[in-house]
């Protein structure tokens, strides 16, 4: 069975800038050690990017959240140092949950990222919906949310859907 890992947004304005929080700073190192466990296997790792361009705040999204973030080609934008292997795929995601997965072939699928409560969450069930025969999973410990509550909330929300979390 194929595994895949989906790193969800570990970019820098999630971590410690525009958006950044401590509980985004502090899975950094279980984030590094599951990413490297999937590499020493030789599994596929997907990284995701949160992608807006400068009319962020003109945007739907950006009339609800004023805060410019992840703007492509800035620094808050790049995954976290030391995070990225080279070679893995990047998709370059528009909104929180990116509709194409099905262009993937999935089959053993876990989640780790930011934020669980927005496109940790979405990305999950899309991939759920798309793939229901597949196992979906979330590393909790390699996840944190807006908030620890909306955190949980989405953990529960998750297993609700069928989808393992650890």
């Amino acid at each position: 069975m194929k595994n895949t890992l989906v790193v969800v947004d570990m970019q820098n304005d999630f971590i410690d800038m525009a958006l950044g929080t401590p509980e985004a700073v502090a899975i950094l190192p279980a984030v590094k050690a599951k990413i490297a466990e999937y590499h020493a296997r030789g599994d596929e790792i997907i990284f995701t990017r949160d992608t807006h361009g400068e009319n962020y705040l003109d945007t739907s999204e950006g009339k609800k959240l004023p805060v410019k973030h992840c703007i492509k080609g800035t620094k808050g934008w790049e995954i976290a140092d030391g995070l990225y292997i080279e070679g893995c795929k990047i998709i370059d995601k528009p909104n929180f949950g990116w509709p194409h997965w099905d262009t993937e072939e999935l089959e053993n699928v876990e989640l780790i990222g930011l934020c669980t409560d927005i496109c940790v969450v979405s990305n999950a069930l899309i991939i759920k919906a798309t793939f229901p025969d597949a196992q979906v999973s979330v590393d909790s410990a390699c996840c944190a949310g807006v908030t620890p509550e909306s955190h949980l909330a989405a953990l529960k929300t998750m297993a609700m859907c069928q989808i393992d979390v650890k």
